[in-house]
Order: structure tokens, then sequence, then C-alpha cells
């Protein structure tokens, strides 16, 4: 183990996808930037007796291409993605783990809820067919570590090993706590993310009941459904997926000649401490989350060009979050001064829940790489209660700093800044 160097910086060399718009990095980034939605009628069960019809699946994945036969079977999709995620994030950084390099390299990977339709159907067996025909596996399989467990299984990496859980933030915490145990001298590289498959009956009809689910405007098609921080917002619409960075230190990186995409410059984490679904009075938790991030290492407010955020589509969340955009950024932030790009992705994955962080720190991550700022498709009409300037179109500019932002149930807030990467 090294000794902790907090001006240790942190470099990310490796990505992987697994989303609604694409299962791996290049398919899943030229539809963000083509505005190709990944939003459908739901077939993961039947939607008809539902208002809310709607969700960002995953289309056209085989389990079996990414874990064994016997793995798949014992668990769940949240794990299958997950692990297919972290092996591309790793194929991407041509990391290669070794016994000699393996207990150097960590995993930290999280999920809002793991594996729930293995509890689901095992109580259905229980109901159906008595306690004996239980699967003596499910538990195993169905925690919520459980993926930051198999890969480390799948791939090697014996390091430091934890899985963070605060809900919609999960993706974010787990990307910034990965960077900051790297500075802590733990391991010099860690397999990060998070993985979700929230796409279950009793979990939609639940947000159903909590009134947070949204419906496309009047005669248009369900694409349209989820419209961060336009005037006519409704409600969010639910994902599934996962994403996976691979963090490294910057001089380890360099000695074995890695592409770098981006620099981890700043990380901030904070509560409301005020309810468990309600976004606290102008979004106080939020914005000292962003601040936080940008204070850890000095990153000028001024020079974040870009934010990714929550942006999930419900009327107040959204309103909350661009008032803390306000709070911290101040006047910049005006949709006017077309000063501070706002790409809300969610609009075209919906809400993939614990693995949305990790995919929009993805999006984030390749914002820099590109210097293209995704639209936010379904963005038409300014709310002044919003007033932040929402891309609605693919745009290409200039962009130092880009900040990734998420909210979680019970108050979570997480923030992390990518730097581009310019070679020094």
């Amino acid at each position: 183990m090294r000794q902790p160097d907090f001006t240790r910086r942190v470099v990310v060399t490796g990505l992987g996808v697994i989303s609604p718009v694409g299962n791996d990095k290049d398919t899943a980034w030229a539809s963000l930037v083509n505005g190709r939605s990944g939003l459908d009628v739901i077939t993961k069960f039947d939607p008809e007796r539902y208002t809310h019809r709607w969700a960002g699946e995953v289309k056209d994945f085989d389990a079996v291409a990414w874990m064994d036969a016997k793995a798949v079977r014992r668990s769940e999709p949240a794990m299958w993605y997950g692990v297919a995620a972290a092996k591309q994030a790793v194929a991407d950084a041509g990391l290669e783990i070794t016994d000699e390099n393996r207990e150097d390299i960590g995993v930290v990977f999280g999920s809002g809820a793991g594996g729930q339709s293995l509890m689901i159907d095992n109580w259905k067996v229980l109901d159906d067919k008595g306690p004996n025909r239980v699967a003596p596996t499910f538990i195993a399989n169905g925690l919520v570590d459980s993926t930051s467990g198999m890969i480390a299984i799948e791939t090697g990496a014996i390091g430091h090993n934890i899985c963070v859980v605060t809900a919609c933030s999960t993706g974010t915490n787990c990307v910034g706590e990965a960077a900051e145990i790297i500075r802590r001298g733990d391991v010099h590289t860690i397999i990060s993310g998070s993985s979700e498959m929230p796409l279950l009956e009793v979990a939609h009809a639940g947000f159903g009941n909590m009134r947070g689910l949204g419906s496309p405007r009047e005669g248009e098609p369900h694409t349209d459904v989820s419209r961060p921080f336009d005037r006519s917002r409704d409600g969010f619409v639910l994902g599934e997926g996962a994403g996976s960075l691979i963090l490294e230190d910057l001089e380890y990186a360099k000695a074995r000649g890695a592409h770098i995409y981006a620099e981890v410059v700043g990380y901030g984490s904070a509560a409301d401490g005020w309810d468990m679904v309600q976004p606290i009075e102008r979004g106080s938790g939020s914005a000292r989350a962003m601040r936080a991030a940008l204070e850890r290492r000095g990153v000028p407010a001024d020079e974040i060009d870009v934010i990714n955020p929550h942006g999930t589509s419900t009327p107040l969340g959204d309103k909350r979050e661009a008032e803390a955009i306000w709070t911290v950024f101040g006047e910049r932030s005006a949709s006017d001064r077309r000063n501070l790009a706002i790409s809300g992705t969610k609009s075209m994955t919906g809400h993939m829940m614990g693995a949305a962080g990790a995919f929009e720190a993805f999006a984030t991550v390749m914002t820099l790489a590109e210097q293209c700022v995704p639209g936010t498709i379904n963005y038409r009409e300014f709310d002044p209660e919003a007033d932040i300037w929402v891309v609605p179109e693919t745009t290409q500019m200039p962009v130092r700093y880009a900040l990734s932002n998420n909210i979680g149930l019970g108050g979570h807030n997480g923030a992390i800044i990518f730097k581009r990467w310019d070679g020094s």
C-alpha cells in the first residue's frame, strides 16, 4: 500500500456502457450526439393496465457473452450489465490484470437496489411451490454488492473492493470515491461504475403512485416523455443499464502508455437532511456538493463550461436543481447568457436510477474528449423557473471543465468534475 498523496492526479483511461441508447461506448455516444432516443413501450412486463407505458430498456443484450452461463442463470440483469460494462472498460483501457498487479487494482461499483428481480422471483417460487424450491444461490447473487464481487471474480482485480449505495447518486459517488481511494494510496487503478435494472412491475407501480412518472405531450410520440427543464415536463421515465470508468494514477497510466480521456479534478457529496422524496428548498444540498467538488482541487467556477445535470424531468426536481446551479454559478447560469451549457442526456436514456451517475460520467468524459455537447432532446419551451441554458441540439464548443451532477432519494447529492486532457 502506498502512502496517501492528495495531490496525486487521477485520470480516466477506459469506458464501458450498457444502456438504452447502445451497448458499447461508441454506439451510445453516437446515439447521444445524434439525438437518438432509447425510450419505447415497455416489454419487460405487460404495461397495458398502466397510464405510463414507456421505459428505457436495454436491447439486444446477451449476458452469456460476458459471463459464464451457469453464473448468468443464478444472477440477474443488474449484475450482467455491470460485469459487461466493467469488462468493456478494462478492454478499452488496454488494462492487463495479472498476478503481479491484481492486488493494486480495485473495484468501486454500486447499485441503487441490486438484485430485486431475484427476490421477487424467489418469493413467487416460495408462494407457489414451497420453501424447499427457493434457490440456495439467490441471496449471494441478489445483494446490492453482488456486482462488485462478481467483477472481481470475472476480472481478477482483488484490491480494494466496495459497493457505494446512494440511490440515484450512486454512480456519481462510486466514481468520485474511486478517485479519492487512489489518492489515498490503497490501489493505483480502480474499475468504477454502477448498474441498475429497475424495470420491475412493482417498482413501476410504486413510482406511478408516487406521481413521479411522466407522459408525452398530447399528440407527441412516446420518445417525448422525458424532457428535462422544459416548461411542460411532468415526470421521469425509468431506464436500465450500467456504466464503467477505469480510473488510474496518472503516473501509472503514463508509464504503461494508456490512452487518457480526461482527468478527475473534483468531487463533492452532501445530504439534504430534509425529506426522503422531495428536494430541499433551492436545492441547497446539491449546491453544497457542487461547491465541494469545485473547492477540493481549486477548480475555478467560471471555467466550468458544461454540466450534465440530474435533470430527471420532474417539475419540482428540475426547478430545485436549476436553483442550485444559480447558487453556485450565479448570473452566468442564465439562459440568455449562453455561458454554461446544460446537457440533459436523460432525455434519451430515461432515468437509469443507480446507474445514471456512471452513465452520465461516461457522457461527460466524452463531452470533454470530443469537445462536443450532446443536445437535450424534447426541450422546446423555456421555463422561467428553471432559467438555465439547456442546449437543445448537439453543439461543438470548447470545453475546459465539465461537471456531472446527481441527486438521490433520501437527499443524497453527488457532483464530480472532469478536466479536458491536454497531455500535460
